[in-house]
């Protein structure tokens, strides 16, 4: 009888603490920084010059290349092999720093909501967020 007692008191004193509207509440809030983290991304802008800046690239928060700058003395080098790493390299350099950008600003989004501004290792950035 005892231990019924002690569950029962137990299980009120859980019931009493956990407040479902409290849960939504937060559940609703969490998904409008979400929205507002969305278009601050849109807004992020990183660029990459490679190639001692003949090639730049920029990108967006959302990871997305905006625009390629190629310096003409690359064009008329006629080096299409050159060209083509250097692209490369600043298109992955831009996206990186694209990437870093939207983490950082996700954190940003979370911090007071969840605990330590994030759960360690757990990179919402890869999933959109």
């Amino acid at each position: 009888m005892r231990n019924q007692n002690i569950n029962d008191t137990l299980n009120k004193s859980i019931m009493n603490n956990f407040n479902m509207a409290d849960m939504f509440g937060k559940m609703q809030e969490m998904q409008e920084k979400v929205k507002e983290s969305q278009a601050r991304l849109e807004q992020i802008q990183v660029e990459s010059e490679v190639g001692g800046g003949m090639v730049s690239v920029k990108a967006n928060g959302h990871r997305k290349i905006m625009q390629i700058k190629i310096d003409n003395s690359l064009l008329n080098e006629g080096d299409k092999e050159m060209l083509e790493d250097l692209v490369v390299a600043g298109v992955n350099q831009a996206l990186a720093k694209a990437e870093e950008a939207a983490k950082n600003e996700m954190q940003n989004a979370y911090k007071g909501m969840l605990p330590s501004g994030g759960i360690p290792g757990f990179d919402l950035s890869k999933f959109g967020l």
